[in-house]
């Protein structure tokens, strides 16, 4: 568990460094929800509201929110501006976002949110991902069901493990691409404010550049773990126009590659909802991998 800091609690280097931006804040509440920070605070100042967020110790956790602190760049208007970006000695990255007021998605089927949804996701697709990293040189690696079949053997069984692990290592050349990708849209990452029916996105901690219709694919996991059909949630999908570049040799071998990893990630670093996140990733690489009948080419 992360631990977690109030402002009372904060170095007097991180609260002065602070200061030095919003000048003395009032603090209106801690934030709860987030794994991956140390401080989570609303604030006010004569500026009006911000979103406080901060890290301490140098880990991947801290080049996740430095990636964040730059998302309104990448994805003007959509993502949360930055109001600052500092760097506290020893071990500190506190960054100041634009405070956003709104509710989070219902991913349920029948949810008057689905056009909302496809909308913004199709406003993300049109972003260039500029120097963000590719996701296919993320996405290099392509054993995870062979690393779960070593960790978890019943997760494995009824799995063709050659022909998962042979659709997986495809994956990385499928999904290769200009376009800005979220990689982590999830119902919480979508704040709407039902007064003017505007929606942005937050968390931007691990954008990428890649095909467009990437992060379609893996809202169509979400909505499987939300209650749909696989085939439904795919009609979902057909409301963003990059959904129709995806081909299906490359929706199949995106399916088999994240099942595999949410699976081996639930297995060996639970979190909250990842048991339903890999049942739903797999049940999508199920349907995807009907009608094959041949394993593909090994590349």
């Amino acid at each position: 568990m992360i631990e977690r800091y109030g402002w009372d609690d904060l170095p007097d280097a991180v609260r002065g460094a602070i200061r030095q931006h919003l000048g003395q804040p009032t603090v209106l509440r801690e934030v709860e929800q987030g794994q991956n920070c140390n401080l989570a605070l609303v604030v006010k100042d004569d500026r009006g509201t911000a979103f406080l967020k901060g890290v301490r110790g140098v880990s991947p956790r801290m080049r996740w929110l430095r990636n964040e602190a730059t998302a309104g760049e990448l994805a003007t208007g959509l993502a949360p501006a930055t109001r600052f970006c500092e760097d506290v000695d020893p071990d500190w990255l506190v960054v100041g976002f634009e405070y956003l007021s709104g509710r989070p998605a219902v991913l349920a089927p029948g949810s008057a949110d689905l056009p909302l949804i496809a909308k913004s996701v199709t406003r993300i697709s049109e972003f260039d991902g500029g120097a963000a990293q590719p996701l296919s040189a993320r996405w290099a690696a392509a054993d995870w069901w062979t690393k779960l079949a070593e960790v978890a053997r019943q997760d494995v069984v009824g799995w063709d493990l050659d022909e998962v692990t042979e659709w997986s290592r495809r994956a990385a050349r499928f999904v290769s691409g200009s376009a800005l990708l979220h990689t982590d849209l999830h119902e919480h990452q979508f704040m709407i404010d039902d007064k003017t029916g505007r929606v942005r996105v937050i968390d931007w901690g691990r954008p990428a550049s890649g095909a467009a219709w990437v992060d379609v694919a893996f809202l169509v996991i979400r909505l499987i773990a939300a209650g749909h059909r696989p085939a439904d949630a795919e009609q979902w999908a057909t409301a963003v126009p990059s959904w129709k570049t995806a081909t299906k040799e490359a929706l199949t071998a995106f399916a088999c590659y994240v099942a595999g990893l949410w699976t081996y990630r639930g297995v060996t670093s639970p979190f909250t909802g990842s048991t339903e996140l890999s049942f739903a990733a797999k049940d999508y690489a199920a349907h995807r991998l009907t009608g094959w009948n041949v394993r593909p080419r090994r590349v």
